[in-house]
């Protein structure tokens, strides 16, 4: 692996710690695992709203069918 040296302020450095206590994890694999999270997160979606959230999909079980077109469900929606 490649090293890098970051230089960080003292609150932060405190902060970043107390994490790695609590994690139980050493300090280079949390910095690691903190970085790929960030740049996954910042990365634009290359894959679909249903990938994403496909286990989401059917979770409700009673709704009305007509739900996106019987007025009754619809009043008062943009207002």
């Amino acid at each position: 692996m490649k090293t890098v040296s970051i230089k960080l302020p003292p609150e932060l450095d405190s902060r970043l710690s107390a994490l790695v206590v609590q994690s139980k994890t050493t300090r280079s694999r949390l910095i690691r695992q903190i970085v790929e999270r960030h740049l996954l997160m910042a990365q634009p979606a290359k894959d679909s709203a249903l990938a994403r959230a496909g286990d989401l999909v059917g979770i409700v079980k009673k709704t009305p069918r007509d739900l996106s077109t019987h007025p009754k469900h619809m009043k008062g929606f943009g207002q």
